[in-house]
């Protein structure tokens, strides 16, 4: 058994060799024993949030801030199950945070100093979506090697939960006494979101690639007490990453 378990590998080995020459323009490297299962991709980037609606109109008037000051470094994780040759189940999750200092507008305090605050913006959103190749991602050569492709372009879709956090802490106006008081104004909580994604893996070895993806988030969410009067919170915005995937 031993010996034909070496004969099966040969062979396939073999195989491989062979055709690697007539396909080097479009697989990677080496292979795998079988077809991957699963991966788990790990990216950094930057997102960008649209940063839109009346709460954000309201700060980027009164404090020193642009839409431009809630883009943010952002980590992301994905862990994908194979489904079918080019479609994978993609469960992700990411976090983002902006930490922006900001004064009034037009305005000081009695010492003719600034007023100041920081404004910060926190998002997590938590997906499932349906990942779709639109190349075949590899090839298998016999019962036992499978070939990467050496670039795999991808399109998905999807939605899931995302947590939030938006907080302004420092010093501000009342304006009924145009007194200065230091306080924090903070609201989170959970939402609904549905995304968009379209990427790519370049193969660096059967198990590793790199991985670009970008995508676009939809989300909007309710505000608590302590920003009455607004009409949401609104959470959509693009995400833009690069880093690797590990084939399982």
């Amino acid at each position: 058994m031993k010996g034909c378990r070496w004969s099966a590998m040969a062979v396939a080995v073999a195989l491989v060799a062979a055709s690697a020459p007539a396909r080097a323009q479009d697989v990677g490297n080496g292979f795998l024993f079988g077809t991957p299962q699963a991966s788990f991709s790990l990216r950094g980037g930057m997102t960008a949030p649209q940063a839109r609606g009346d709460l954000f109109g309201f700060v980027t008037n009164r404090f020193t801030l642009g839409r431009g000051d809630f883009r943010a470094p952002l980590i992301d994780a994905d862990l994908s199950f194979r489904l079918a040759p080019r479609v994978d189940l993609d469960l992700a999750a990411g976090y983002s945070r902006s930490n922006r200092a900001s004064e009034f507008r037009h305005w000081v305090d009695n010492n003719n100093l600034p007023i100041q605050q920081t404004t910060a913006l926190a998002r997590v959103p938590l997906t499932a979506s349906l990942r779709v190749y639109l190349t075949p991602r590899g090839r298998s050569v016999g019962e036992l090697a499978w070939i990467p492709a050496r670039f795999a372009p991808y399109v998905g879709a999807g939605g899931g939960a995302m947590w939030y956090r938006f907080m302004q802490d420092g010093d501000f106006i009342d304006f009924n006494t145009t007194n200065v008081f230091p306080d924090r104004f903070t609201s989170s909580g959970w939402t609904k979101t549905a995304q968009v994604m379209a990427g790519g893996d370049y193969t660096l070895n059967p198990r590793l690639a790199v991985t670009g993806d970008a995508r676009y988030h939809w989300a909007k969410a309710k505000l608590g007490p302590d920003f009455v009067g607004f009409d949401g919170i609104d959470l959509s915005g693009f995400a833009l990453t690069l880093g690797f995937t590990v084939r399982l």
